[in-house]
């Protein structure tokens, strides 16, 4: 087992540096001079390869859900691989991944990649392999608490037909109550492994207006090119924690884009105070949970405000 890594005073300076720059302090071509243009970019149609990119590490009760989603809704007009990148250190997720192998779905291709727990803990990590190293025409960097619902990847097939953009994302996402620990659509994922699903009614509506870290679906030839902020050696070192993932605006921010929304059926998020992913006895998880709770309360109440004034 490999030794914890250690961050300097120089890599949280230039962590604070990044910040500054991908809120539009500094040029994103300073790191990353171009893009490939869309001129160059392959318009696919047909039957698309689509290709989902999640991470695990202690969060196996959502992922089985996503998996779950695939298996109960498979697509009929797509091809889709199904990469997630995980601990072996984390057994529940070993075992989830396991359960799941063993189901054969029709248009769907498992790819699980494990990697050493402290590479997995900085999310960049793993966009940028999958990034550098898909095949697909679209390529959905996403979260193991986003689920698909009925008809979505087929939806989201519809409408990347001959498209050539950069950066897409859903429209809109319905969401979950933020359910505290305990309650039972959390507590079902944590037993055997097996299929889940989702009461499509539990969720509501939310306008996006960016491809947030969950919804950034990027073109195979600009991923291919450009990979996950491979360009920032700072996000791409293996980090003793799991890294908050500030290097989503970042890889917006090199791409040059928010990213275009499109119309997509069927994405549903579950949204929960606890981060599995934090060591939960600590007083700084509770200090996350607790400002977490609140975060979502407010995000929440604003979400109500805009609802209200259409």
């Amino acid at each position: 087992m490999s030794s914890a890594p250690r961050e300097s005073l120089a890599d949280r300076v230039v962590l604070l540096f990044m910040r500054l720059a991908a809120s539009g302090w500094v040029p994103a071509r300073w790191f990353l001079r171009s893009i490939p243009p869309e001129s160059g970019r392959r318009a696919a149609t047909g039957q698309l390869e689509i290709e989902i990119v999640s991470h695990c590490w202690g969060y196996a009760h959502m992922q089985a859900y996503q998996l779950s989603s695939l298996v109960l809704h498979p697509p009929q007009r797509c091809r889709v691989t199904m990469t997630v990148y995980y601990s072996p250190e984390d057994a529940a997720t070993v075992a989830l991944l396991d359960h799941f192998s063993a189901i054969e779905v029709p248009g769907v291709t498992w790819n699980w990649q494990a990697l050493d727990k402290f590479h997995l803990f900085r999310r960049a990590i793993g966009r940028n392999h999958a990034a550098r190293n898909t095949g697909a025409d679209w390529i959905w960097f996403t979260d193991c608490d986003v689920v698909f619902g009925a008809g979505c990847l087929d939806g989201l097939a519809d409408a990347l037909q001959g498209r050539r953009d950069t950066l897409v994302f859903p429209r809109t996402e319905h969401c979950s109550a933020v359910l505290e620990p305990g309650d039972a659509v959390l507590e079902a994922g944590k037993g055997e492994p097996g299929l889940l699903d989702i009461d499509p009614a539990a969720f509501a509506p939310q306008q996006r207006d960016r491809a947030t870290g969950p919804l950034q679906i990027a073109h195979g030839d600009v991923a291919r090119a450009c990979g996950y902020c491979a360009q920032l050696g700072v996000y791409q070192k293996p980090v003793a924690h799991w890294a908050k993932a500030h290097e989503d605006r970042a890889f917006r921010w090199l791409l040059r884009t928010r990213g275009e929304p499109v119309d997509v059926p069927g994405v549903y998020r579950i949204r929960h105070v606890s981060k599995g992913r934090y060591q939960q006895d600590s007083w700084t998880a509770r200090l996350r949970t607790w400002i977490r709770r609140i975060q979502l309360r407010m995000r929440e109440g604003k979400g109500n405000e805009r609802s209200g004034s259409r």
